[in-house]
């Protein structure tokens, strides 16, 4: 997961197009929620589009309606299924989950649309991929399965990856005494977070308003992350009674939760903004180059914050002057990690050095694979405009003779 930092711009909008949000992704259709009428206008104000008189976006007549016109789309609802146009495939732009996009010529009645533009992105993350988010709230349980160390640092460094806000809710503090989520909450605070404790089972730290998680997720796009078992569906159907996701409980062997999301979608929250659901997972990977892996960790930054080390290369192990190297607990996560970087950036730029000699082809069947290069002057047969030039010169040395 990676996040990029995008200027967004808006465009004019003709009679015919709508602007939408694209909530989820199903092969090749794309389910888009349309944004509700704002004052600041949906298009072109001129033309009066997004004048709340002409009842677009009426809540009161509990219908979409364009140009004083019943659509037949519940606004609850609000949510078109649309195709992306060709022209979009051409140029490869690709629609992900949290693309703005532009909805040109809908079919109000079959609830129907065509994506014909996608505006620029705030953020992008690959794995998984949403886009605009603006942070991630990363879901860990107390206990059943129990809470551990290493696992809850992975994953926080693989959210500090993505360089969006990092958030972090304990869930099941009902099962945990209270002087054990106080030394949670001390362990915590030295690597740099403030967590949340909730029970969705017990209800504490869900109310409505009031609670710090609403406050937290209040007109955000947030993305939903964590190991499987820890309730995170559970979680979001807390916050939106009417979804009603699947729940799985934890394997009794293994300690650990089953799979029950398995792609990612948008929620719309009811005190504002949205939240993504993303399949969990136990065992996050770092694709990290080693000397951007210190920047995640907190602990680190702060003493980086206060000065530098004496070289600029320094992957702070045992360099002399080193200001990282010292006492904090996740160090060692640190150095193990630093090594599995190094030996991944090895292996690439071997596989760089092997791949110079390697040429990728497609075969019949559609696999792809790569071959090795034939040497040109042993089995390369010369071209045709080759052959014709050799022959020119033989010819003009046999007149020559």
């Amino acid at each position: 997961m990676r996040g990029e930092t995008i200027s967004q711009t808006e465009t004019q909008l003709s009679a015919s197009q709508f602007i939408g949000t694209v909530i989820a992704v199903q092969a090749n259709f794309y389910q888009v929620r349309l944004e509700g009428n704002k004052e600041e206008g949906r298009g072109n104000k001129e033309e009066g589009r997004g004048n709340k008189e002409e009842g677009r976006g009426n809540k009161e007549e509990g219908d979409f309606f364009v140009d004083g016109e019943e659509t037949g789309i519940s606004l609850a609802s609000g949510i078109l299924l649309c195709t992306r146009r060709t022209r979009l495939k051409k140029i490869g732009q690709q629609v992900m989950v949290g693309d703005r996009v532009i909805i040109e010529e809908p079919d109000w009645m079959g609830g129907r649309g065509a994506i014909a533009e996608v505006f620029p992105r705030k953020t992008l993350l690959s794995r998984p991929p949403i886009a605009n988010a603006n942070q991630i709230l990363l879901v860990f349980a107390l206990a059943e399965p129990e809470l551990e160390p290493v696992a809850l640092s992975r994953f926080l460094v693989k959210a500090e990856s993505t360089g969006l806000n990092v958030a972090l809710c304990l869930n099941k503090c009902d099962l945990v005494s209270d002087q054990e989520q106080q030394l949670w909450r001390d362990r915590l605070s030295l690597w740099g977070y403030t967590p949340i404790f909730i029970s969705v089972e017990k209800n504490i730290g869900l109310e409505k308003e009031n609670s710090e998680l609403y406050q937290q997720l209040k007109d955000q796009i947030t993305v939903l992350c964590g190991p499987s078992g820890v309730g995170k569906s559970s979680l979001i159907n807390a916050l939106i009674p009417s979804i009603n996701l699947r729940v799985g409980a934890v394997s009794g062997k293994l300690s650990r939760g089953r799979h029950t999301t398995r792609h990612v979608e948008l929620f719309e929250l009811p005190m504002g903004g949205l939240l993504a659901d993303t399949p969990g997972f136990n065992q996050p990977s770092l694709e990290c180059a080693p000397e951007e892996l210190v920047h995640y960790f907190w602990e680190a930054r702060s003493r980086l914050d206060l000065g530098l080390c004496q070289f600029s290369n320094c992957l702070h192990r045992d360099e002399p002057n080193c200001i990282v190297r010292g006492d904090w607990e996740r160090y060692q996560h640190y150095l193990e990690w630093l090594e599995d970087a190094i030996v991944r950036a090895d292996a690439l730029q071997q596989l760089g050095n092997v791949e110079s000699s390697l040429k990728l082809k497609s075969k019949s069947d559609g696999r792809r694979e790569y071959e090795p290069k034939l040497e040109s002057k042993k089995y390369r047969r010369s071209s045709r405009r080759l052959q014709h030039q050799n022959l020119q010169e033989l010819c003009q040395d046999m007149d020559g003779d």
